[in-house]
């Protein structure tokens, strides 16, 4: 009895050396012990409205498909946002306390705005030629003095046509966003400018393909014959909520078709442009976006 206990007292202390157990699997020698090198991590954050914002613009895309894991990157796109309604509802500070984080070898705040900018909504509008730019030179100025580095993007085109050609309403406000970016000179993708070309190429009826939600069957047709119908208001044109129980998520994203917002396909193809404009704007990034 006793020389059984030795036995299990001794298979016990074995199993429990670590020098001495071994991995599932073939046997093998294992290296020397040695420890990891620093990691050099990088943090990109990206600052915008709904064009931007989870589940209706491009940006949580743009983290999933173009930056290496040895880069955090953070989406605070938000939908219905200008300027000034970001700062003022708190969305700003919360930017800023993430763009002070230590550990990072560089971070970068991308800063998208103009659609809500341009809004009659109370809370959104700003005066394009004074208070627009007066914001982000604030923005940047701020982003500096936390010890980043500002990226300004000017903002995504709608993909409304009017006889064949790109309407472009915000391209007037783009101008305001590269006067700022060369005054401060601060790197700039030029969004608006890229994206308005793709979908000029792309064509009005292919264009709805990158939108939340499939047109209408009216819409449809108008695209086809080269003059898109105005968008439909909100609740008319949004889907269905996704069915929730009492136990599980409750939120929705409000799924719809219009020429602002833009689904998987829409996400895909201007993420895609954001990466490659980014990378020639700021090659110091070059080696963490990933085409």
């Amino acid at each position: 009895m006793k020389t059984r206990a030795a036995t299990l007292a001794a298979l016990t202390l074995l199993a429990a050396t670590p020098a001495l157990a071994q991995a599932p699997g073939p046997a093998r020698e294992r290296e020397a012990r040695t420890d990891a090198p620093p990691i050099r991590a990088y943090k990109i954050i990206l600052v915008g409205d709904s064009t931007m914002a989870p589940g209706s613009g491009w940006a949580s895309n743009f983290c999933d498909l173009h930056v290496k894991s040895s880069t955090a990157c953070l989406n605070l796109g938000r939908g219905g946002r200008s300027t000034r309604s970001y700062r003022a509802e708190g969305s700003w500070d919360i930017a800023m306390n993430e763009a002070r984080a230590k550990g990072y070898a560089a971070t970068y705040v991308l800063i998208q705005f103009a659609h809500n900018d341009q809004s009659s909504k109370g809370e959104r509008w700003t005066e394009m030629a004074t208070e627009f730019p007066a914001n982000l030179k604030r923005y940047v100025e701020e982003v500096r003095a936390a010890g980043a580095e500002p990226v300004l993007l000017t903002p995504l085109s709608r993909r409304e046509v009017k006889d064949g050609k790109l309407f472009n309403t915000l391209d007037v406000w783009s101008d305001e966003v590269r006067k700022v970016a060369a005054e401060t000179k601060t790197p700039l993708v030029d969004l608006n400018r890229d994206s308005a070309a793709y979908v000029e190429k792309l064509g009005a009826l292919e264009a709805t393909k990158l939108a939340m939600a499939p047109p209408n069957a009216e819409e449809l047709a108008a695209a086809k014959a080269g003059t898109t119908l105005p968008p439909r208001p909100a609740e008319a044109a949004r889907l269905p909520d996704v069915p929730t129980t009492s136990t599980g998520p409750r939120g929705q994203i409000g799924l719809k078709f219009d020429y602002t917002h833009v689904g998987e396909a829409g996400a895909r193809v201007f993420s895609k442009i954001v990466a490659e404009d980014l990378a020639a704007a700021v090659p110091a990034l070059r080696s963490q976006l990933v085409p």
